[in-house]
């Protein structure tokens, strides 16, 4: 299924029925009367989160939705049904937007949790409504009130245990397949990853959500590269796992780049937990590796955790530290 995180729609829900005009005809109601009921309400627009979702791929071809009208009042005082609501389904993590694309209306973290868009409109009143000691008969009946339209913008920011940072071609792909059952698109070039992957992990009797983020670069918090779009995932993260490629011979200044986009970006990334996972080890040498680690240990008091997803080596102490 294609990953969509970013979705822009409009919303209506259903106007409210009219109140209908009608007049008692049984032979028990000697002097009639008016007995016509009113309009119902109008269906609402609600979003719901559900946690088996992890892309808004379902708006990406369908981009209207509108509520049931509710249902016309009828005679003898019936009032009208009331409009079916529409309930939208987006993944658990959503935040919705208004047309300007800042003012956050809702962010749906919770499952289950809800949010109405759009309000449907209250229906007409029937003439019974009208009746008065000065007019016993009234003909007069009210349309029902339309219902709420309005254009939003849907995000989609992936709830994660496990997020995977770092400069494009650090291995958090290779990382990503070699731990989970996952098979993203690996590629020997930077920004093979063009969209966020997910994967479960499994160890010591529980399962985890790794999620790997698209490869920032320098000048990502201000829009360059892949820019912001795939930062905000980071922001639900419980931990990030920032990858260095230990054959760069600019590793700490790799480091650098992605902590100083993370501050830049702000939404409390840098304070977020880190641990630095030493990936490629397979290509340097245990001499090399062990200086590498001495020269980060002087910029970073974070736990650094060397692997290859090659060989396999150091993964069991990836996860540890991860679990810990």
């Amino acid at each position: 299924m294609k990953f969509l995180d970013k979705a822009k729609i409009y919303v209506k829900s259903g106007d409210g029925g009219a109140g209908c005009i009608a007049f008692h005809r049984e032979w028990s109601v000697p002097f009639g009367g008016p007995s016509g009921g009113d309009g119902g309400r109008g269906g609402s627009v609600i979003f719901k989160a559900y946690p088996n979702l992890n892309t808004l791929i379902d708006f990406r071809f369908q981009q209207h939705f509108k509520a049931e009208t509710g249902h016309h009042g009828e005679g003898r005082q019936r009032t009208g049904a009331k409009g079916q609501d529409l309930i939208l389904k987006v993944p658990t993590g959503t935040v919705i937007l208004a047309e300007d694309g800042e003012t956050e209306l809702a962010d749906l973290s919770v499952d289950g949790e809800e949010f109405m868009a759009a309000k449907g409109g209250d229906g007409g009143f029937g003439n019974i409504h009208f009746k008065s000691a000065v007019n016993q008969a009234p003909r007069r009946a009210t349309p029902g009130w339309p219902g709420e339209e309005r254009t939003l913008i849907l995000r989609l920011k992936l709830i994660a245990d496990i997020g995977l940072i770092g400069l494009p071609n650090a291995g958090k792909s290779t990382l990503l397949g070699a731990m989970t059952r996952s098979h993203p698109k690996i590629g020997a070039y930077p920004f093979t990853t063009i969209h966020p992957n997910l994967g479960v992990l499994y160890a010591f009797g529980e399962e985890k959500i790794l999620a790997d983020l698209p490869g920032m670069i320098e000048g990502a918090a201000q829009g360059v590269g892949l820019g912001t779009r795939f930062l905000g995932h980071a922001e639900r993260c419980g931990v990030l796992l920032h990858l260095i490629d230990a054959s760069s011979e600019t590793m700490v200044k790799d480091y650098q780049t992605i902590r100083k986009e993370l501050e830049d970006y702000g939404a409390g990334l840098i304070d977020k937990k880190e641990i630095i996972g030493f990936s490629k080890i397979e290509l340097i040498s245990e001499d090399d590796l062990k200086v590498k680690i001495k020269a980060l240990k002087k910029v970073t008091k974070n736990l650094i955790v060397p692997f290859s997803a090659i060989t396999k080596t150091g993964l069991d102490d990836l996860k540890k530290a991860l679990w810990k």
